[in-house]
This record gives C-alpha cells, sequence and structure tokens, in this order.
C-alpha cells in the first residue's frame, strides 16, 4: 500500500521527479524488466507535465523550494479514478482532462499547491486564511482545513484525501504560524486590536462579545478539540469559538495569545520574584 508521502528535495529550477509509487508495475525489476502498458506510459507522462505545471505556478508565486509531495493514498488497482474523483469534490469542475490528472499536495517553504481536476491553486502562508471545520465525506463528519488562495478562491482538504494528514495538517499549521506572527506582533504593538471570528484581542486584553480578560488575569490558553478556551485566575475556564464557528487563523491566534499571556507585565514580576 501506498502511503500517499514523497519528499522532495529539488528545487523550483529544474530535476524534479514524478511521484513514485511503490508496486507499480511499470516499474522495471533489476535483470527481469517487466512490460510497460500503455495506460501506465500515459499515467506517467500525465503526472510529468502536471508537475511541470504545479512547478511553474509556485515559481510565479515565490513559493521558494518544495518541502514534500503528498498524493492521494492508492489503495489498489483502480485507486487512480477514486484519487481523481475526491479531488474533483475537493476543488470542483473539471472535464475529462481534469479527469486525467494525478491528485497532488505539494508543500514549499512559503506556500503549498493543491492539483486536481484539471486546476491548480496556490496558497501563500503570509497571506492565506486557515480554518478547521467537520464537513460531510462519504465516510460521514471528517476533519478538513479550508483556505484561501492567492485569487481569493477557498479550497477545502479533507483529511484522508492525501497521505499523512497528521503530518502535513501541523505543518502547515506551523508554517501559517511562523509567516504571520511577526507582522501581527508589530500591528499589537502599535495599538492595532486584531479579529479571529469571534475572538478579538489587543496587547492589553482578550475577549469575545460582551467578555474579556487583561492578560495579567489569564492563567491558562489551551486549543482543545477546535475550541479556544482562557483559564482565568480564578480558576474557571471560558470558551471563546469553537471549531464549529470556523476560527480563523486559530493557530496564529493561539501563538499570539500564548505570547501576549507570558509577557503580561504581571507575569514578568512574578516570573521574578521566584
Amino acid at each position: 500500500m501506498s502511503d500517499g508521502s514523497h519528499r522532495d528535495r529539488s528545487d523550483d529550477s529544474g530535476g524534479d521527479h514524478s511521484l513514485t509509487r511503490p508496486g507499480d508495475p511499470s516499474a522495471a525489476r533489476p535483470g527481469n524488466p517487466s512490460p510497460t502498458r500503455p495506460s501506465d506510459r500515459f499515467a506517467d507522462r500525465a503526472d510529468q507535465l502536471l508537475l511541470a505545471r504545479v512547478s511553474e505556478a509556485a515559481g510565479r508565486a515565490r513559493l521558494g523550494r518544495r518541502q514534500a509531495t503528498y498524493g492521494a493514498p492508492v489503495t489498489g488497482p483502480g485507486s487512480r479514478g477514486a484519487a481523481v474523483g475526491v479531488v474533483r469534490r475537493l476543488l470542483g469542475g473539471g472535464g475529462p482532462a481534469g479527469a486525467r490528472a494525478r491528485a497532488r499536495l505539494d508543500l514549499y517553504e512559503r506556500g503549498l499547491t493543491v492539483a486536481g481536476a484539471g486546476r491548480i491553486h496556490v496558497v501563500r502562508y503570509d497571506s492565506t486564511v486557515v480554518r478547521r471545520r467537520r464537513v460531510l465525506s462519504p465516510q460521514g463528519l471528517a476533519r478538513a482545513y479550508v483556505l484561501v488562495d492567492v485569487d481569493g478562491e477557498r479550497i477545502v482538504l479533507r483529511c484522508g484525501e492525501f497521505g499523512h494528514p497528521e503530518v502535513w495538517g501541523p505543518e502547515i499549521r506551523r508554517a501559517v504560524t511562523d509567516a504571520q506572527l511577526p507582522r501581527a506582533l508589530a500591528a499589537l504593538a502599535e495599538g492595532a486590536r486584531l479579529a479571529f471570528g469571534p475572538v478579538w484581542l489587543t496587547r492589553e486584553a482578550v475577549g469575545s462579545r460582551g467578555a474579556s480578560l487583561r492578560w495579567e488575569q489569564v492563567r491558562r490558553i489551551e486549543v482543545l478539540n477546535g475550541s479556544f478556551a482562557v483559564r482565568a485566575a480564578a480558576g474557571r475556564w471560558q470558551v471563546w469559538g469553537t471549531v464549529a464557528s470556523g476560527i480563523p487563523n486559530l493557530c496564529v491566534l493561539q501563538a499570539l495569545a500564548e505570547h501576549l499571556a507570558a509577557t503580561a507585565p504581571c507575569r514578568r514580576d512574578d516570573d521574578k520574584r521566584n
């Protein structure tokens, strides 16, 4: 079984290779080359053409070096068509040409690309909005990431539609946080008020709707199952926003809140005394 992942250390200037597929009957064995079927040659050629288009799109958006590639999991004969069906649902549209394209998710230094159904979406970490939601899938409710691409269009990455979501999901969150945190901290230092859906924060306080806490009153911050929860000095938890609300850039909100709570004037004085 293919796990749907592939590490690629080459850059966008050339030298890329198409996704490898362990167990592919078109792969020749040492000393006993296997005949290549026309369908396999066509599929390999389609993969190469798609890779070229993906690399070109990433280059135009200045995404940097490719870090990793994740394909739709392949479980047996006919899985290529099943994977295409997934991406047709994922991105919408697509005709006969799109139906032949492989599904692939490529992570780069400064963004990602999602290819399928004849289209390539480009996302930059420094400008995208990420939401974590639960969406319907053929297997029922599934966890998903909803991102905004460079054209302002929303795309949905359902966990399980690409190999190793436990790897690429956290990596996307980390990369978005690293790209957007410095700018957000600079805005707060200048007195801005930042809103993340129902939650807002300034350099003095954090709140939601009619409730608020000064940072020196905050004792703990957690994101539990997609919910943003704050614990006050009195020991009471307050949940401000849930996964169902689709808090935008929850990963950035969490990093900001943890930083501001840890650097609150009262907290710094307590640390010095201890």
